[in-house]
């Protein structure tokens, strides 16, 4: 059984597309937490992956990224992941989805999940034993298995998309799950990272 620990190539999804409407529309990736974008944090999580797709706006980065976007723009974070797909140069094995919004996911994180993960891959789990589908290494056959038709691709949940594929659940450490979803978030975080 091939696991992501075998030397499988790695790639990332880094999804940071969405109205951010709890934000007042603003970019999530350019927001600024210690000194670093929301992106350059996920950019840093997932330094280990050959190659990474952007699914979201072109903006700077600190390293060569493909920018791709849903079509049409929109879609949700299954249509972004399934965007992102198609645009990698060499087709990876196993495809790390990480929303831009969780700026304490690290390296560590991501070699975790590549450590636990088997059949269909691995997601990180929260105190309340919810499942992070957008803190997640999949396998690619796994979800080109699953996908559905382009035409249906818009509007489908995460969860839909993935709910038969068998996954490791990773327990988060500490706040690593905590997201960037409004302003009050935003705060608490750089409070508590003394920003």
């Amino acid at each position: 059984m091939e696991t992501a620990r075998t030397g499988a190539r790695l790639g990332a999804v880094i999804l940071t597309g969405g109205g951010a409407v709890r934000l007042d529309g603003a970019d999530k990736a350019s927001v600024e937490l210690g000194g670093l974008t929301l992106l350059e944090h996920a950019l840093g999580a997932v330094v280990d992956a050959a190659e990474v797709v952007v699914v979201g706006p072109d903006v700077p980065t600190s390293r060569p990224v493909t920018f791709t976007r849903e079509d049409p723009p929109g879609g949700g974070p299954a249509a972004g992941l399934l965007a992102g797909l198609r645009c990698f140069a060499r087709r990876p094995d196993w495809v790390l989805a990480l929303a831009v919004d969780m700026p304490l996911v690290t390296s560590w994180t991501v070699r975790r999940l590549a450590e636990a993960a088997r059949y269909d891959g691995a997601a990180l789990i929260d105190d309340s034993r919810r499942l992070q589908y957008l803190c997640a290494l999949y396998s690619t056959d796994s979800l080109q298995r699953v996908r559905p038709s382009y035409e249906e691709e818009h509007g489908l949940s995460m969860k839909a998309l993935v709910h038969t594929l068998r996954l490791e659940h990773v327990p988060a450490v500490g706040p690593e799950t905590r997201d960037v979803d409004t302003w009050e978030d935003l705060l608490r975080l750089r409070e508590a990272l003394g920003d």
